[in-house]
């Protein structure tokens, strides 16, 4: 009967200690197109490059709903913005739902949450969490500990890194497997550069996208009513005209000193330059920004990496790096993310699993935001819920052949009116895509190979009339598929009403 005994808690102890931990490092519009490893040529992120050098890059990593929260809400749910209820930025997430992080700390899994939230319920699932309060500033930001608000002093890309590394090294029981988010604020805007980068980029002409004068007559008219352009809408706070965060008087004095004689330059001629003068302008002090806040996530992954390596844990842990959903660099003119064309719908996603995946290896598969729940919890060895709606990446992370793996991939944007992008919905496959902007009856359908940039629709071509029918029909299995409940078609006034009668979300 001893002998029993030992073998089952031998066996149990030997389980647990080869489920792997995961360190999901996660930001906010980061584009692939900003990361060296996706082969950028207006940066070089060395610490992400070294994750896909060691591990495996996903080049068709899609969000199902470009846009901050609901992206964050399909992550933990593994469900639909319309199943798990976060479908806008204005909805207040349902904490009470079931989630990987909850799911993983039954498995045995010490669970924390430290950085951007950006969900407006406190978190649930969690052994611990710090979160920034909304958006969160760059600089000194006040955040909530367990319930509790607590300030910091410095710049918020650094602290977060800091207290990820606190926990790890001091807080968390060193006899469970963990699963840390480390959730950065960058490069979401206002671009607000560390101080240690200001003029780093200052010589440097940052690459124009060839798209930056884009005039949308290949589109329907949802392109061209936009309200992202690098021209008409950075707006001075954007462009570091005027300053949104709190400094303390030492960080302003250097951040200002920097600033505003550029800015009184830039300001003195201003009226007497041409629109395309002032695009350029604009592009110039608005990419350097952004460039200078993903800079500074670059080398605080570098000091996650080094710890890791250092404190022998690097051998049993999954290292994860996404963002929200892509973002705009100027291409086509824009600034934001919210459509479904390629480089707002495009994710970056770098796995690096020791003795499992193939260093430098590369995925083309059509995978998803909605897959990360399900694929956190394949790594822990524990069963997803059954209503989640995504498939585990573990097989294609080994390298496994799936050739049953899915052909293509539902996308819905619910908000509507932000920066002037019209509510629409769609389906991807490897080469074709179809958009349906319900709202205004306009339908667009691009060919991909042959139009990577999505300048020119040919829905209603002849050429492509049998490719056109049959991408109408595969956006309505994937409907049926997920079950879309027609309250997401109706307008926000209509969906807000039927809420309040529901005590869950619509289904």
């Amino acid at each position: 009967m001893k002998r029993l005994i030992f073998f089952f808690v031998f066996s149990a102890t030997w389980s647990l200690a080869k489920q792997p931990n995961v360190l999901f490092i996660f930001t906010d519009d980061h584009a692939p197109h900003a990361i060296s490893a996706y082969g950028s040529k207006l940066i070089q992120t060395p610490n992400l490059d070294r994750i896909a050098k060691e591990g495996m890059t996903f080049e068709r990593c899609y969000v199902t709903n470009s846009i901050c929260a609901p992206s964050r809400a399909v992550i933990l749910s593994g469900r639909h913005s319309f199943h798990n209820g976060q479908m806008t930025n204005g909805d207040v997430f349902d904490g009470s739902q079931v989630t990987f992080p909850k799911l993983l700390r039954k498995k045995g899994y010490e669970t924390a949450l430290i950085g951007k939230w950006h969900l407006k319920s406190d978190p649930t699932g969690f052994d611990r969490y710090e979160i920034l309060y909304g958006q969160g500033s760059y600089y000194n930001p006040r955040m909530k500990k367990d319930g509790k608000e607590v300030k910091h002093v410095g710049y918020t890309t650094d602290i977060i890194t800091d207290l990820s590394l606190k926990w790890l090294k001091e807080e968390r029981d060193p006899d469970k497997p963990f699963m840390l988010m480390s959730q950065h604020k960058a490069p979401h805007g206002r671009w607000e550069p560390a101080l240690r980068h200001l003029g780093t980029l200052d010589d440097v002409e940052i690459p124009e996208p060839k798209t930056l004068f884009d005039d949308y007559s290949g589109r329907t008219s949802s392109a061209r009513e936009h309200k992202m352009g690098i021209l008409e809408h950075l707006g001075d706070g954007r462009l570091m005209l005027k300053y949104s965060s709190k400094f303390t008087p030492e960080q302003f004095k250097v951040f200002d000193g920097y600033f505003r004689p550029r800015n009184e330059s830039f300001l003195a001629k201003r009226g007497s330059m041409t629109k395309q003068e002032l695009t350029r302008w604009h592009y110039q002090r608005w990419i350097r920004n952004y460039l200078l806040c993903a800079k500074a996530v670059d080398e605080n992954v570098g000091r996650l990496l080094k710890y890791l390596d250092e404190s022998g844990l690097a051998e049993n842990t999954v290292v994860i790096y996404s963002s929200d959903q892509g973002f705009y660099l100027g291409d086509h003119g824009w600034f934001d993310k919210r459509w479904m064309y390629e480089l707002s719908y495009r994710m970056p996603l770098l796995v690096r699993w020791p003795g499992v995946v193939e260093p430098k290896s590369k995925n083309h598969d059509l995978t998803s935001n909605l897959d990360f729940a399900q694929t956190f919890l394949d790594l822990a060895g524990a069963k997803a819920d059954p209503q989640m709606q995504g498939v585990s990446l573990v097989p294609l992370l080994k390298g496994e052949s799936q050739k049953d793996w899915r052909k293509s991939l539902y996308y819905h944007y619910h908000e509507g009116g932000g920066h002037g992008v019209a509510r629409h919905e769609g389906v991807k496959t490897e080469r074709h895509k179809l958009i349906h902007f319900f709202d205004k009856k306009e339908w667009e359908l691009f060919d991909l190979k042959k139009d990577p940039d999505e300048m020119e629709s040919v829905y209603g071509t002849p050429e492509y009339a049998g490719f056109q029918a049959k991408l109408v029909k595969e956006l309505g299995r994937l409907k049926k598929q997920y079950e879309v409940p027609a309250i997401v078609y109706k307008s926000h006034k209509e969906i807000k009403a039927t809420r309040k009668t529901r005590s869950a979300p619509p289904k």
